[in-house]
Protein backbone atom coordinates (compact mmCIF):
# COMPACT_ATOMS: atom_id res chain seq x y z
CA UNK A 1 0.00 0.00 0.00
CA UNK A 2 1.21 3.51 -0.84
CA UNK A 3 2.26 5.42 2.30
CA UNK A 4 2.17 9.21 2.08
CA UNK A 5 3.46 11.42 4.86
CA UNK A 6 1.78 14.75 5.57
CA UNK A 7 4.54 17.20 6.50
CA UNK A 8 5.02 20.91 7.04
CA UNK A 9 5.85 23.51 9.64
CA UNK A 10 3.77 23.59 12.83
CA UNK A 11 0.30 25.17 12.56
CA UNK A 12 -0.06 25.02 8.77
CA UNK A 13 -3.10 22.71 8.87
CA UNK A 14 -1.57 19.23 8.68
CA UNK A 15 -3.78 17.62 11.31
CA UNK A 16 -6.87 19.41 10.02
CA UNK A 17 -6.12 18.03 6.57
CA UNK A 18 -5.54 14.58 8.03
CA UNK A 19 -8.96 14.74 9.69
CA UNK A 20 -10.53 15.62 6.35
CA UNK A 21 -8.66 12.86 4.54
CA UNK A 22 -9.66 10.18 7.00
CA UNK A 23 -13.19 11.54 7.50
CA UNK A 24 -12.79 11.52 11.25
CA UNK A 25 -11.68 13.86 14.02
CA UNK A 26 -8.98 11.52 15.30
CA UNK A 27 -5.97 13.83 14.98
CA UNK A 28 -5.48 16.54 17.58
CA UNK A 29 -5.87 19.79 15.67
CA UNK A 30 -4.53 22.23 18.26
CA UNK A 31 -3.23 25.77 17.92
CA UNK A 32 0.28 25.24 19.18
CA UNK A 33 3.47 23.62 17.84
CA UNK A 34 3.91 19.87 18.16
CA UNK A 35 0.23 19.10 18.80
CA UNK A 36 1.00 15.95 16.84
CA UNK A 37 3.64 13.91 18.68
CA UNK A 38 3.19 10.37 17.35
CA UNK A 39 2.24 10.08 13.69
CA UNK A 40 -1.47 9.50 13.25
CA UNK A 41 -2.14 6.90 10.58
CA UNK A 42 -5.23 6.64 8.41
CA UNK A 43 -6.13 4.35 5.52
CA UNK A 44 -7.96 6.41 2.91
CA UNK A 45 -9.93 5.10 -0.09
CA UNK A 46 -8.87 6.28 -3.54
CA UNK A 47 -11.91 7.96 -5.15
CA UNK A 48 -12.97 5.85 -8.13
CA UNK A 49 -16.17 6.74 -9.99
CA UNK A 50 -16.13 3.41 -11.84
CA UNK A 51 -16.88 1.16 -8.90
CA UNK A 52 -20.57 1.88 -8.33
CA UNK A 53 -21.59 1.49 -12.02
CA UNK A 54 -19.56 -1.72 -12.17
CA UNK A 55 -21.29 -3.01 -9.04
CA UNK A 56 -24.64 -2.36 -10.72
CA UNK A 57 -23.56 -4.43 -13.73
CA UNK A 58 -22.58 -7.48 -11.66
CA UNK A 59 -25.35 -6.93 -9.08
CA UNK A 60 -23.32 -6.73 -5.89
CA UNK A 61 -23.55 -4.41 -2.90
CA UNK A 62 -19.93 -4.90 -1.83
CA UNK A 63 -17.43 -2.31 -3.12
CA UNK A 64 -13.78 -2.25 -2.03
CA UNK A 65 -11.73 0.68 -3.38
CA UNK A 66 -7.97 0.94 -3.63
CA UNK A 67 -6.43 2.68 -0.61
CA UNK A 68 -3.63 5.05 0.39
CA UNK A 69 -2.14 5.19 3.88
CA UNK A 70 -1.61 8.74 5.16
CA UNK A 71 0.62 9.61 8.12
CA UNK A 72 0.18 12.91 9.96
CA UNK A 73 3.75 13.68 11.02
CA UNK A 74 4.88 16.14 13.70
CA UNK A 75 5.73 19.66 12.51
CA UNK A 76 9.28 20.50 11.50
CA UNK A 77 11.21 23.60 12.56
CA UNK A 78 14.58 25.12 11.69
CA UNK A 79 17.40 22.94 12.98
CA UNK A 80 15.45 19.68 12.66
CA UNK A 81 18.40 18.07 10.87
CA UNK A 82 20.39 18.76 14.05
CA UNK A 83 17.65 17.42 16.31
CA UNK A 84 15.84 20.70 17.07
CA UNK A 85 12.19 20.45 18.05
CA UNK A 86 11.08 16.94 17.19
CA UNK A 87 13.56 16.83 14.31
CA UNK A 88 14.95 13.33 14.79
CA UNK A 89 11.48 11.85 15.13
CA UNK A 90 10.20 13.83 12.15
CA UNK A 91 13.03 12.61 9.92
CA UNK A 92 12.58 9.00 11.03
CA UNK A 93 8.85 9.12 10.34
CA UNK A 94 9.17 10.67 6.88
CA UNK A 95 11.86 8.15 5.95
CA UNK A 96 9.23 5.40 6.23
CA UNK A 97 6.93 6.95 3.62
CA UNK A 98 6.78 6.45 -0.15
CA UNK A 99 5.64 9.99 -0.96
CA UNK A 100 5.41 13.36 0.76
CA UNK A 101 2.41 15.67 0.99
CA UNK A 102 3.88 19.02 2.01
CA UNK A 103 1.22 21.32 3.44
CA UNK A 104 2.03 24.99 2.86
CA UNK A 105 0.13 27.68 4.71
CA UNK A 106 -1.39 30.22 2.31
CA UNK A 107 -3.96 31.80 4.63
CA UNK A 108 -3.77 34.70 7.07
CA UNK A 109 -5.32 34.25 10.52
CA UNK A 110 -4.21 36.19 13.60
CA UNK A 111 -5.76 33.53 15.82
CA UNK A 112 -3.55 30.78 14.40
CA UNK A 113 0.07 31.28 15.42
CA UNK A 114 2.71 30.88 12.71
CA UNK A 115 5.95 29.49 14.10
CA UNK A 116 7.96 32.02 12.02
CA UNK A 117 5.69 34.95 12.89
CA UNK A 118 4.36 35.56 9.37
CA UNK A 119 2.93 33.71 6.37
CA UNK A 120 5.53 33.23 3.63
CA UNK A 121 5.13 30.06 1.52
CA UNK A 122 8.52 30.36 -0.21
CA UNK A 123 10.36 30.70 3.09
CA UNK A 124 8.38 27.84 4.65
CA UNK A 125 9.07 25.49 1.72
CA UNK A 126 12.75 26.43 1.76
CA UNK A 127 12.93 25.75 5.51
CA UNK A 128 11.72 22.21 5.06
CA UNK A 129 13.80 21.64 1.93
CA UNK A 130 16.97 22.82 3.64
CA UNK A 131 16.43 20.66 6.72
CA UNK A 132 15.71 17.57 4.64
CA UNK A 133 18.64 18.34 2.33
CA UNK A 134 21.02 18.71 5.29
CA UNK A 135 19.87 15.36 6.66
CA UNK A 136 20.41 13.78 3.24
CA UNK A 137 23.79 15.46 2.86
CA UNK A 138 25.01 13.93 6.12
CA UNK A 139 23.75 10.55 4.94
CA UNK A 140 25.45 10.63 1.53
CA UNK A 141 28.72 11.92 2.99
CA UNK A 142 28.88 8.82 5.20
CA UNK A 143 27.94 6.62 2.25
CA UNK A 144 30.65 8.22 0.07
CA UNK A 145 33.34 7.48 2.66
CA UNK A 146 32.40 3.79 2.62
CA UNK A 147 32.24 3.71 -1.18
CA UNK A 148 35.68 5.32 -1.45
CA UNK A 149 37.24 2.52 0.57
CA UNK A 150 35.68 -0.07 -1.73
CA UNK A 151 36.60 1.90 -4.88
CA UNK A 152 40.33 1.72 -4.06
CA UNK A 153 40.29 -1.86 -5.36
CA UNK A 154 38.78 -0.65 -8.65
CA UNK A 155 35.26 -1.81 -7.84
CA UNK A 156 33.11 -0.45 -10.70
CA UNK A 157 29.91 -0.43 -8.66
CA UNK A 158 31.51 1.69 -5.96
CA UNK A 159 32.97 4.07 -8.55
CA UNK A 160 29.55 4.49 -10.18
CA UNK A 161 28.02 5.14 -6.75
CA UNK A 162 30.58 7.85 -6.01
CA UNK A 163 29.80 9.57 -9.33
CA UNK A 164 26.07 9.64 -8.48
CA UNK A 165 26.69 10.78 -4.90
CA UNK A 166 28.87 13.65 -6.13
CA UNK A 167 26.04 14.86 -8.37
CA UNK A 168 23.58 14.67 -5.51
CA UNK A 169 25.89 16.35 -3.00
CA UNK A 170 26.18 19.46 -5.18
CA UNK A 171 22.41 20.00 -5.08
CA UNK A 172 22.02 19.03 -1.42
CA UNK A 173 24.78 21.42 -0.36
CA UNK A 174 22.72 24.20 -1.97
CA UNK A 175 19.62 23.11 -0.05
CA UNK A 176 17.96 21.68 -3.17
CA UNK A 177 16.04 18.37 -3.26
CA UNK A 178 17.81 15.35 -4.72
CA UNK A 179 14.78 14.74 -6.96
CA UNK A 180 15.70 17.88 -8.94
CA UNK A 181 19.05 16.39 -10.05
CA UNK A 182 18.93 15.05 -13.64
CA UNK A 183 19.88 11.36 -13.51
CA UNK A 184 19.87 8.58 -16.07
CA UNK A 185 17.83 5.45 -15.36
CA UNK A 186 21.00 3.63 -14.30
CA UNK A 187 22.04 6.50 -12.03
CA UNK A 188 18.57 6.61 -10.51
CA UNK A 189 18.82 2.88 -9.78
CA UNK A 190 22.16 3.53 -8.08
CA UNK A 191 20.65 6.35 -5.99
CA UNK A 192 17.59 4.38 -4.89
CA UNK A 193 19.33 2.41 -2.09
CA UNK A 194 20.44 5.71 -0.55
CA UNK A 195 16.82 6.22 0.62
CA UNK A 196 17.11 9.99 0.46
CA UNK A 197 14.34 12.09 2.00
CA UNK A 198 14.49 14.70 -0.77
CA UNK A 199 14.27 12.03 -3.48
CA UNK A 200 10.73 11.17 -2.42
CA UNK A 201 7.99 12.33 -4.82
CA UNK A 202 6.19 15.36 -3.39
CA UNK A 203 2.74 16.92 -3.66
CA UNK A 204 2.68 20.55 -2.56
CA UNK A 205 -0.65 21.31 -0.90
CA UNK A 206 -1.51 25.00 -0.75
CA UNK A 207 -3.83 25.37 2.25
CA UNK A 208 -6.04 28.41 1.65
CA UNK A 209 -8.96 30.06 3.40
CA UNK A 210 -12.59 29.87 2.26
CA UNK A 211 -12.47 33.24 0.47
CA UNK A 212 -9.55 32.11 -1.71
CA UNK A 213 -11.00 28.75 -2.69
CA UNK A 214 -13.14 29.92 -5.63
CA UNK A 215 -10.23 31.63 -7.43
CA UNK A 216 -6.99 30.40 -5.84
CA UNK A 217 -4.68 31.45 -8.68
CA UNK A 218 -5.55 35.09 -7.99
CA UNK A 219 -3.76 34.75 -4.62
CA UNK A 220 -0.01 35.48 -4.69
CA UNK A 221 0.75 32.80 -2.06
CA UNK A 222 -0.87 30.10 -4.23
CA UNK A 223 0.98 31.32 -7.31
CA UNK A 224 4.23 31.03 -5.36
CA UNK A 225 3.54 27.43 -4.39
CA UNK A 226 2.57 26.53 -7.96
CA UNK A 227 5.75 28.15 -9.27
CA UNK A 228 7.95 26.14 -6.88
CA UNK A 229 6.11 22.91 -7.67
CA UNK A 230 6.48 23.51 -11.41
CA UNK A 231 10.23 24.16 -11.03
CA UNK A 232 10.58 20.68 -9.49
CA UNK A 233 8.07 18.98 -11.80
CA UNK A 234 6.10 18.23 -8.63
CA UNK A 235 2.34 18.10 -8.20
CA UNK A 236 0.41 20.97 -6.62
CA UNK A 237 -3.09 20.84 -5.13
CA UNK A 238 -5.07 23.73 -3.65
CA UNK A 239 -7.26 22.87 -0.68
CA UNK A 240 -9.07 24.54 2.18
CA UNK A 241 -8.39 22.01 4.92
CA UNK A 242 -10.84 23.65 7.33
CA UNK A 243 -13.73 23.44 4.84
CA UNK A 244 -12.83 19.87 3.92
CA UNK A 245 -12.81 18.87 7.59
CA UNK A 246 -16.24 20.44 8.03
CA UNK A 247 -17.57 18.43 5.08
CA UNK A 248 -17.13 15.30 7.17
CA UNK A 249 -20.26 16.23 9.13
CA UNK A 250 -22.39 16.36 5.95
CA UNK A 251 -23.99 13.46 4.15
CA UNK A 252 -22.06 12.48 0.98
CA UNK A 253 -24.82 13.75 -1.31
CA UNK A 254 -24.79 17.14 0.45
CA UNK A 255 -21.05 17.73 0.17
CA UNK A 256 -20.93 18.57 -3.54
CA UNK A 257 -23.78 21.06 -3.19
CA UNK A 258 -21.98 22.80 -0.35
CA UNK A 259 -18.74 22.99 -2.34
CA UNK A 260 -20.57 24.37 -5.36
CA UNK A 261 -22.05 27.07 -3.15
CA UNK A 262 -18.46 28.12 -2.45
CA UNK A 263 -17.66 28.29 -6.16
CA UNK A 264 -15.81 24.98 -6.55
CA UNK A 265 -16.90 21.84 -8.35
CA UNK A 266 -15.20 19.13 -6.34
CA UNK A 267 -13.34 18.14 -3.23
CA UNK A 268 -9.72 19.16 -2.88
CA UNK A 269 -9.25 16.07 -0.74
CA UNK A 270 -10.24 13.87 -3.68
CA UNK A 271 -7.75 15.71 -5.89
CA UNK A 272 -5.04 15.24 -3.28
CA UNK A 273 -5.66 11.51 -2.88
CA UNK A 274 -5.62 10.98 -6.64
CA UNK A 275 -2.44 13.07 -6.98
CA UNK A 276 -0.69 11.01 -4.29
CA UNK A 277 -1.82 7.82 -6.03
CA UNK A 278 -0.55 8.98 -9.44
CA UNK A 279 2.65 10.39 -7.98
CA UNK A 280 4.32 7.00 -7.74
CA UNK A 281 3.09 5.82 -11.13
CA UNK A 282 0.34 3.63 -9.69
CA UNK A 283 -2.84 2.49 -11.41
CA UNK A 284 -5.84 0.28 -10.71
CA UNK A 285 -7.23 -2.81 -12.30
CA UNK A 286 -10.67 -4.05 -11.32
CA UNK A 287 -12.27 -7.36 -10.40
CA UNK A 288 -16.05 -7.70 -10.46
CA UNK A 289 -18.35 -10.53 -9.51
CA UNK A 290 -21.38 -11.27 -7.37
CA UNK A 291 -19.19 -11.39 -4.25
CA UNK A 292 -17.61 -7.93 -4.67
CA UNK A 293 -16.28 -5.20 -6.94
CA UNK A 294 -12.74 -4.25 -6.05
CA UNK A 295 -9.92 -1.98 -7.22
CA UNK A 296 -6.38 -3.33 -6.93
CA UNK A 297 -3.26 -1.15 -6.89
CA UNK A 298 -0.31 -1.97 -9.15
CA UNK A 299 2.58 0.01 -10.66
CA UNK A 300 2.08 1.10 -14.26
CA UNK A 301 3.67 -1.41 -16.62
CA UNK A 302 2.84 -4.45 -14.47
CA UNK A 303 2.34 -7.70 -16.38
CA UNK A 304 -0.69 -9.92 -15.84
CA UNK A 305 0.90 -12.62 -13.62
CA UNK A 306 2.35 -10.02 -11.23
CA UNK A 307 -1.00 -8.22 -11.13
CA UNK A 308 -2.60 -11.55 -10.21
CA UNK A 309 -0.09 -11.83 -7.38
CA UNK A 310 -1.55 -8.73 -5.72
CA UNK A 311 -4.70 -10.77 -5.16
CA UNK A 312 -2.90 -13.91 -3.98
CA UNK A 313 0.55 -15.36 -4.53
CA UNK A 314 -1.03 -18.71 -5.53
CA UNK A 315 -2.78 -17.03 -8.46
CA UNK A 316 0.52 -15.65 -9.73
CA UNK A 317 2.27 -18.99 -9.23
CA UNK A 318 -0.43 -20.92 -11.07
CA UNK A 319 -1.26 -18.24 -13.65
CA UNK A 320 -2.67 -19.61 -16.92
CA UNK A 321 -4.20 -16.56 -18.56
CA UNK A 322 -6.27 -13.44 -17.86
CA UNK A 323 -9.78 -12.84 -19.15
CA UNK A 324 -9.88 -9.09 -19.72
CA UNK A 325 -12.55 -6.59 -20.69
CA UNK A 326 -12.30 -2.79 -20.58
CA UNK A 327 -14.44 -1.00 -18.01
CA UNK A 328 -16.16 1.15 -20.65
CA UNK A 329 -16.89 -1.90 -22.83
CA UNK A 330 -18.35 -3.87 -19.95
CA UNK A 331 -20.57 -1.10 -18.62
CA UNK A 332 -21.86 -0.33 -22.12
CA UNK A 333 -22.58 -4.00 -22.74
CA UNK A 334 -24.40 -4.26 -19.41
CA UNK A 335 -23.24 -7.79 -18.56
CA UNK A 336 -20.39 -10.22 -19.00
CA UNK A 337 -22.59 -12.39 -21.22
CA UNK A 338 -23.33 -9.56 -23.64
CA UNK A 339 -19.70 -8.43 -23.63
CA UNK A 340 -18.66 -11.97 -24.50
CA UNK A 341 -21.23 -12.19 -27.31
CA UNK A 342 -19.93 -8.92 -28.73
CA UNK A 343 -16.34 -10.18 -28.67
CA UNK A 344 -15.26 -7.62 -26.09
CA UNK A 345 -13.71 -10.15 -23.70
CA UNK A 346 -10.26 -11.34 -24.64
CA UNK A 347 -7.74 -13.82 -23.27
CA UNK A 348 -4.30 -12.47 -22.44
CA UNK A 349 -1.12 -14.36 -21.54
CA UNK A 350 1.89 -13.87 -19.31
CA UNK A 351 3.36 -11.00 -21.34
CA UNK A 352 0.23 -8.85 -21.23
CA UNK A 353 0.83 -5.42 -19.68
CA UNK A 354 -2.14 -4.34 -17.57
CA UNK A 355 -4.02 -1.17 -18.54
CA UNK A 356 -5.84 1.31 -16.34
CA UNK A 357 -9.43 0.19 -15.92
CA UNK A 358 -9.00 -3.42 -17.05
CA UNK A 359 -11.70 -5.62 -15.53
CA UNK A 360 -10.01 -8.97 -15.07
CA UNK A 361 -10.72 -12.58 -14.16
CA UNK A 362 -7.56 -14.62 -13.70
CA UNK A 363 -7.46 -18.29 -14.64
CA UNK A 364 -4.94 -20.30 -12.66
CA UNK A 365 -4.09 -23.79 -11.49
CA UNK A 366 -2.10 -24.75 -8.40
Amino acid sequence: MLRAGIVGLPNVGKSTLFNALTAQQSALAANYPFATIEPNVGVVPVPDERLEPLAAVVKTQVIIPATVEFLDIAGLVRGASQGEGLGNQFLANIRETDAVVQVVRCFEDDLVIHVEGSVDPRRDIETIQIELALADLASVERRRERAQKTAKSGDKTALAEIDVIDKLMTALADGKPARTVPLTDDERATARPLFLLTMKPTVYTANVDEATLADPDAHPHVRTVREIAASESAACVVICAQIEAELVALAPDERLGYLQSLGVNGSGVDDLIKSAYRLLGLMSFLTAGEKEVRAWTIPQGTRAPQAAGTIHSDIERGFIRAEVVGYDDLTRAGSYATAREQGLLRLEGKEYVMQEGDVVHFRFNV
